[in-house]
C-alpha cells in the first residue's frame, strides 16, 4: 500500500495571511485538525494544526482582559503560528512509511508533495482505517490467534490446512509476540460461520490457538523446536 492510494486530494488550506479566527471556523467547520498553508499556487509553505490555535488562545489568557484577548488574536494569523519546517510525505511512499513518520516524529499528519506541490495530505485516521482494512476487520468475521515460533513454512502450513478444509482466509497479519523471543502472533479473520471449524482443525493439528484474552500465555506458547 503507498500514501497515494489512501491520502486525502479533496484539500482544505489557507494562506499565511489567514487569520486564526478563520483557521478556527475552517477546522470546525470541516471537521478537520490539520491546515496546510500554502501560496495560492500549492507550493507547501507550513503547516498549522488545532493544537497550535489551542495554545495561541491560551498563551495570552492569563494576563489579559477579553478585550485585550481579542484585539490581539485579531491581530494574529496563520502564518504567525504555523510550523514552517513541515515533515511530508510524497505518493509513492509505503504507508508502513508514513506510519513511522508519523510516530517518530509524534505528529499527526503528513502532506503528500509532487512536483514540488501539494496534493494530498495523509492523517492518522486514515493509517487506521488502512490498518482495519487489512486486518479484514467486519462483524461477519472472527480472528483466531495462533502463536508460532519463528520458521520458514509456518505460514504455508495454517494456510494448506485452512484450504484443504475448505476455509477462506479473509486476512493475515505476523507480528512479534511481546517479552517472547522468536515467538509471533499468526492472526487470521475467517468468516465467522467457520471460525468454531478453523480453531478446532488448527488445534489438531497442533498449533497453539488463542481465541480470547488470556494473562498468562505459557500454555499457549509453542513447544521447542
Amino acid at each position: 500500500m503507498y500514501v497515494g492510494w489512501n491520502m486525502k486530494t479533496n484539500l482544505v488550506t489557507v494562506s499565511p495571511e489567514t487569520s486564526i479566527f478563520r483557521a478556527r471556523e475552517l477546522m470546525d467547520a470541516r471537521r478537520i485538525s490539520q491546515l496546510p498553508v500554502t501560496d495560492g499556487r500549492a507550493h507547501l509553505l507550513g503547516i498549522i494544526t488545532d493544537r497550535d490555535l489551542k495554545e495561541a488562545w491560551a498563551s495570552p489568557a492569563t494576563t489579559l482582559s477579553v478585550h485585550e484577548l481579542t484585539y490581539v488574536l485579531q491581530k494574529l494569523t496563520v502564518a504567525n503560528i504555523m510550523t514552517r519546517k513541515v515533515i511530508t510525505a510524497t505518493p509513492d511512499m509505503t504507508i508502513e512509511r508514513a506510519a513511522r513518520l508519523i510516530h517518530d516524529n509524534k505528529i499527526s499528519a503528513l502532506p503528500v508533495i509532487k512536483d514540488d506541490k501539494l496534493v494530498g495530505i495523509i492523517t492518522i485516521i486514515d493509517l487506521l482505517e488502512v490498518l482495519l482494512m487489512a486486518l479484514g476487520l467486519s462483524e461477519d468475521s472472527s480472528r483466531i490467534s495462533l502463536l508460532v515460533r519463528d520458521r520458514i513454512g509456518v505460514l504455508a502450513e495454517v494456510a494448506g490446512w485452512m484450504q484443504r478444509s475448505e476455509i477462506n482466509i479473509r486476512s493475515v497479519m505476523i507480528m512479534p509476540l511481546p517479552n517472547h523471543p522468536d515467538i509471533w502472533q499468526l492472526i487470521l479473520r475467517v468468516d465467522l460461520t467457520d471460525a468454531s471449524k478453523a480453531s478446532a482443525i488448527l488445534k489438531e493439528a497442533g498449533f497453539k490457538v488463542v481465541t480470547d484474552y488470556v494473562e498468562d500465555l505459557t500454555p499457549y506458547l509453542p513447544d521447542p523446536v
